[in-house]
């Protein structure tokens, strides 16, 4: 009977589990862009930075409905994820709105910058929040661990962007978007156990 239930955490994590699913398919076109598989349009540079807005509502749900469980690993793990993510909200709204339409020279000049330094922050955090908050639910053997180590291994590439091939960064692009989807998909199905 508790199964055919639904409280409005079963709600909130649903709710979570969509955004996930939108945000991994947002990064799936963030990474066709880059590989020039679509076109780099108006409307797909102002979808690029709702990858990390929506995902910021799936790791919250991710921590609610597990990560607490992970002592003080998990929170320190969610926290820097959630900073990390709100950081390349930023990021990508000055990659995608700013850089594009600005000449190469410019991009230089800014990045050698404190703008600079902000992004290379705001990645360091991404690449150390998301491997923390990974190995801290993948400690509680309950969310499926290929997914968490797609989501984990996904995220070094992108983090460090300016330092790999472009290949590789789509690739890894391409390699994040599965985790997050497999991971919302997962919190779907569970999300009545979760709220339980």
């Amino acid at each position: 009977m508790s199964d055919t239930i639904t409280t409005p955490n079963t709600h909130y994590f649903r709710i979570a589990a969509v955004a996930g699913v939108v945000s991994g398919l947002v990064v799936l076109v963030n990474a066709a862009k880059r590989a020039g598989v679509i076109p780099t349009s108006a409307l797909t540079q102002l979808l690029a930075p709702t990858a990390q807005i929506l995902a910021l509502l799936l790791v919250t749900g991710l921590f609610v409905a597990y990560g607490r469980r992970a002592g003080t690993l998990g929170l320190v793990g969610f926290l820097l994820n959630f900073v990390a993510l709100a950081a390349l909200v930023g990021v990508e709204f000055t990659i995608n709105l700013v850089f594009a339409e600005l000449p190469a020279d410019t991009v230089t000049d800014l990045r050698a910058g404190p703008l600079g330094t902000a992004l290379l922050v705001a990645s360091v955090l991404f690449l150390v929040g998301t491997l923390v908050f990974c190995a801290s639910l993948a400690r509680l053997r309950t969310l499926p661990l290929p997914a968490l180590a797609l989501y984990a291994v996904g995220s070094v590439p992108v983090a460090l962007r300016t330092a790999v091939p472009e290949a590789v960064l789509d690739a890894a692009l391409a390699v994040l978007a599965i985790g997050i989807v497999w991971l919302a998909a997962w919190l779907w199905q569970n999300s009545r156990r979760a709220s339980a």
